[in-house]
């Protein structure tokens, strides 16, 4: 049912719906804390606000129950449906059970098992559909109209954004003094909506700053279009913000009240990871992190002592086995790791020759193979203390001493791939090389082979498992010049998204796009 909403510069009637949102019948009053360390290295201060630990170790619980508790009876009858694949989904189910509202929550059925377990658990009807969050929401219309449920839409709802403005109630009243500004994490917009409205309402005098990650910007997009617009990829590893198109009615709050929108990529926000352990010994997820890493990266780009930051902490619903992934990245994202290709003689000693060169540095990788000629290509990682000032140093000092140095650092595919694949070129006349993302769900590979293995000779296959939806595979195929039409005709039959590197150079150097480079 659509219900009508205050005007969008009506900021009496949102204050009102955010200070009289019941949301302390199941949330908690969240700690806003001190970051120590990270504010003793930025040279400010930076509060946390610990919305990770609310009951579902998110924010969403606040939005989702001030629209349950706004129900009629008669659409309480009715029962719910939301559609989700985390965090909404437990807040809806924990709200519906304390209610006493019958609750469906339609979850693509990649999601991982312990969340569909936890909303089970909670009392509510988990619904798997589709590979994507589009495809599980399509079908939960369908099943909402066919049921007659009374839809929860996550963000895109005025109890929704009024209930996740409480965050932004509390954070002012737990720090009355100076704020320079307020970092908020950013997907459909309901939490940032709800935040600035009030923040701003308070005090215009506070700098509000949606983040967003690069490769999900949906506002930095909608802003710079002047209307909310679809984007054609949205990468998944943020999943929490992994969001197509900022909701319409958030926009409609935000693009009047917030003052920047930044983002950062996904290496940063495993650094901001890391960074809210050290000071907290817990474990946010990507979305939960991506304020921290805002600040970081708006501190670097706005130099300045002595002021006070807070950053949402949004939630804490992590997978175990993105922990790896996490760890690996981190390191990058706070420039403690280089990564190098190197290319030394191949000779005796030329090993000893290159570690001198390197100096009292700690080695993190170095991946080899011989090829038989003059010149041997190493995959070469070095542990940095002086960030990225001593990574140009030391590729500096490395070509000093005649080493030819090519800096994958910042090469995902070289991240993702090439690390695990240093070997040989393949005698082939023409090889193609592409990147996919592979829906995380049984039969995604026979769909694969059966739409392009069969008819193209796959010449490179790497997939490695990063705890998310989707699955990075590098793939390599022999296609003739003129089959390449033919062969775009698969890759659009196939489905999945996907991008070629063919020339990308991480993979010339150590044989993988096609040729190697030829000895100098």
């Amino acid at each position: 049912m659509n219900r009508p909403h205050p005007a969008s510069d009506d900021d009496t009637a949102w204050l009102r719906a955010i200070l009289t949102a019941p949301v302390y019948d199941v949330a908690e009053r969240t700690p806003l804390d001190l970051a120590r360390r990270l504010s003793a290295r930025l040279n400010n201060t930076v509060l946390l606000k610990r919305e990770d630990e609310q009951p579902v170790f998110s924010f969403k619980l606040r939005g989702a129950y001030t629209r349950l508790a706004r129900l009629t009876p008669e659409e309480r009858a009715r029962g719910v449906l939301a559609v989700s694949a985390g965090n909404h989904a437990q807040g809806v189910a924990l709200g519906a059970r304390k209610l006493g509202i019958d609750a469906v929550i339609v979850m693509p059925a990649t999601t991982p098992r312990i969340k569909s377990d936890t909303v089970e658990a909670l009392g509510a009807r988990a619904v798997l559909h589709g590979d994507s969050y589009d495809d599980a929401a399509a079908h939960g219309m369908a099943l909402a109209k066919a049921e007659g449920r009374i839809l929860i839409h996550p963000y895109d709802d005025p109890d929704v954004i009024a209930g996740q403005g409480t965050v932004a109630m509390e954070l002012m009243a737990q720090h009355p003094g100076r704020l320079d500004a307020v970092f908020i994490p950013v997907g459909g917009g309901g939490l940032a909506a709800g935040m600035v409205t009030y923040l701003k309402a308070l005090d215009p005098s506070v700098r509000v700053i949606a983040v967003e990650p690069d490769d999900a910007a949906c506002l930095k997009a909608a802003m710079l279009l002047g209307e909310p617009v679809p984007l054609e990829h949205v990468g998944i590893f943020v999943d929490g913000c992994a969001v197509r198109q900022v909701g319409a009615l958030p926009f409609e709050l935000l693009r009047r009240r917030i003052d920047e929108v930044i983002t950062v990529d996904s290496d940063q926000v495993c650094a901001a990871i890391r960074d809210v352990f050290e000071d907290t010994r817990s474990i946010v997820e990507p979305a939960g992190a991506l304020a921290v890493a805002g600040i970081k990266r708006w501190c670097a780009n706005n130099p300045g002592t002595g002021r006070t930051f807070a950053a949402v902490l949004s939630g804490a619903n992590m997978n175990f086995d993105r922990l790896g992934y996490v760890s690996d990245r981190a390191g990058v994202g706070e420039q403690h790791e280089a990564l190098f290709g190197v290319t030394i003689p191949e000779r005796r000693g030329a090993y000893l020759d290159l570690i001198r060169a390197i100096g009292q540095r700690a080695i993190t990788e170095f991946n080899y193979r011989y090829h038989g000629s003059s010149n041997a290509q190493i995959y070469l990682g070095v542990a940095l203390k002086g960030g990225g000032a001593e990574r140009t140093a030391l590729a500096d000092t490395l070509r000093g001493a005649g080493y030819p140095v090519a800096d994958y650092t910042d090469s995902e595919v070289a991240h993702e791939h090439v690390r695990y694949l240093v070997g040989g070129p393949a005698p082939l006349a023409r090889e193609r090389i592409f990147r996919f993302e592979f829906p995380e769900r049984p039969g995604a590979l026979r769909h694969f082979l059966e739409t392009l293995g069969s008819r193209w000779n796959i010449s490179l296959f790497h997939y490695r498992n990063h705890g998310a939806a989707d699955g990075r595979v590098l793939c390599g195929f022999e296609v003739a010049e003129s089959d390449d039409a033919a062969f775009a005709a698969d890759l659009e039959k196939l489905g999945y998204w996907y991008t070629e590197e063919t020339g990308n150079p991480a993979l010339l150097q150590f044989g993988l796009g096609g040729a190697a480079i030829p000895d100098s």
